[in-house]
């Protein structure tokens, strides 16, 4: 009988892990899209490349693809385009900001994206879990740029930066700051995303496709 449950639960598995072979990379999608993948380099809290990042690609669920094209299409009519931090965020790179923030010796970004923030208190303020909806494939960071010059708008804090800075309603910023921050939370809704409280460039798709799966395949 064990036997048998657990080759259901294998099967169970792959069949999960299987369904991530239908996330699209959004240059295929969406070419004039900017794409920065910062977990695939060292630019980012940990300081290194992030396990489960084969390449620098941003990869999503088709639907939440659609809703990107959507949003891009409207800024572009303006000039405008999106560049994304992150997309499809692997469960390993998840367990690897797990392990990371229990080292609390190991602080060489902290100057640059938590300065207000003890390392130890991480998992308390809720800047690191143990899942993460992007792993679900249809949560993407994104900001704004000028698609001539490729410059980011300014929004007043940078990615991934933890800090109430961050907040989309934070209201210690400049008047055109915060307007850039609303330019973009109000694409993105209108292409079907919501956004958190928390982070100005953190959306999810509304109606995402796997709500209750949480993918380890990697990025490749």
């Amino acid at each position: 009988m064990k036997k048998v449950l657990g080759l259901i639960a294998m099967i169970g598995a792959c069949a999960s892990q299987a369904s991530t072979f239908e996330f699209v990379d959004i240059k295929s999608k969406v070419p004039s899209i900017e794409t920065e993948i910062r977990y695939f380099g060292a630019d980012n809290f940990v300081g290194e490349r992030i396990d489960g990042y084969l390449a620098p690609k941003c990869l999503l669920s088709s639907e939440a693809a659609m809703g990107v094209a959507k949003a891009q299409h409207a800024l572009g009519e303006f000039g405008l385009g999106l560049k994304v931090f992150d997309c499809y965020r692997p469960q390993p790179a998840v367990d690897h900001f797990v392990r990371w923030a229990k080292a609390l010796e190991d602080t060489k970004h902290k100057a640059k994206f938590y300065p207000e923030v003890p390392k130890s208190e991480l998992f308390k303020r809720g800047y690191i879990a143990a899942r993460s909806g992007h792993s679900r494939g249809s949560t993407l960071d994104v900001t704004i740029i000028d698609l001539k010059t490729k410059a980011e708008l300014d929004m007043g804090s940078g990615w991934d930066y933890f800090s109430p800075v961050s907040w989309p309603s934070y209201q210690g910023i400049t008047a055109n700051q915060r307007a850039n921050r609303m330019l973009l939370a109000k694409v993105m809704g209108s292409a079907g995303f919501m956004g958190l409280t928390e982070e100005w460039w953190h959306f999810t798709l509304s109606n995402e496709p796997h709500k209750a799966q949480y993918f380890s395949h990697p990025v490749q």
